[in-house]
């Protein structure tokens, strides 16, 4: 199941939900960058990644309940 999918299932407070649980995460990897101590600097850009796929599909639940 992709990540997209899995997102679709979920409600539109849940996503909300998850995108401040990302948020959370992906500044906590900033932190670690600026002190040195992150190793894998591709994280940095899956969070964001993942923050953005989220946001869409939220974008598009609201559009739709709108409807």
């Amino acid at each position: 199941m992709s990540k997209a999918a899995a997102l679709r299932e979920k409600d539109v407070a849940g996503l909300q939900a998850e995108i401040k649980d990302l948020q959370k995460a992906h500044f906590g990897l900033r932190m670690q960058k600026a002190t040195q101590q992150l190793s894998n600097l591709a994280t940095l850009r899956t969070t964001r990644r993942d923050i953005a796929r989220a946001k869409t599909i939220l974008a598009q639940k609201q559009e739709q309940a709108a409807k």
